[in-house]
């Protein structure tokens, strides 16, 4: 039986504690390390290289779409599924576009995770039953309602109170691109300006407000 070589990144160390009990209980399961936040995770992709490291996505130091990013970047046999509480549009297109092969809840039972596991690790995307819909629900939107990642990127930023130079410097990119980037998102949301923008977008769970 081959072993599946997991690594597992989370900053709650009792999270990390229980999924590595039910992991290891597994035989064809083998832990190999941990981290507590994405960079760590990134390091550990780079030395170990695990088949799969199990990511969440709040982490302190680098963000799980981040680390994703830059592990897949640096290791890209190594697979990465993401396990988090956080189901919105803002959370879960990034974390698939930067390369995550799949993405669960953190409500998934052990069996559902363990059978998930095994088909990340082969290369099999793998999504929460909720994730799915979420995502056939956003396919079936018309496509001037689609806001690419860039633009929920700037949407979530005008959400959190930044003015447009303050994006343009966060996202190193022009005034200009990102006055660009809120008349696209005008047009696409149906509103004319940067407070209607924002409520339709947190309606629609497109973006969310940061604590």
């Amino acid at each position: 039986m081959n072993c599946i070589r997991l690594v597992i990144a989370d900053d709650h160390p009792v999270v990390r504690d229980g999924l590595r009990g039910m992991l290891e209980s597994q035989p064809d399961f083998q832990v190999i390390g941990e981290a507590s936040d994405g960079a760590a995770a990134l390091q550990l992709a780079i030395e170990l290289e695990p088949d799969l490291i199990l990511i969440d996505l709040r982490m302190p130091v680098m963000d799980g779409v981040t680390a994703i990013r830059e592990i897949k970047r640096h290791r890209p046999g190594v697979q990465v599924l993401v396990l988090t509480t956080y189901d919105s549009d803002a959370d879960i297109l990034p974390a698939i576009e930067a390369g995550a092969t799949g993405y669960l809840l953190k409500d998934t039972s052990r069996e559902e995770l363990y059978r998930a596991i095994r088909a990340a690790a082969r290369g099999e995307t793998v999504l929460a039953p909720a994730v799915a819909r979420r995502l056939i629900g956003r396919m079936r939107l018309p496509v001037e309602e689609k806001l690419s990642s860039r633009e929920l990127e700037v949407l979530g930023l005008v959400a959190g109170g930044l003015s447009n130079s303050d994006i343009g410097g966060r996202l190193h990119i022009s005034q200009a691109t990102v006055k660009s980037h809120l008349i696209h998102i005008f047009g696409k949301l149906g509103v004319s300006d940067r407070t209607a923008a924002v409520t339709v977008a947190l309606q629609r769970g497109l973006i969310r407000l940061e604590p």
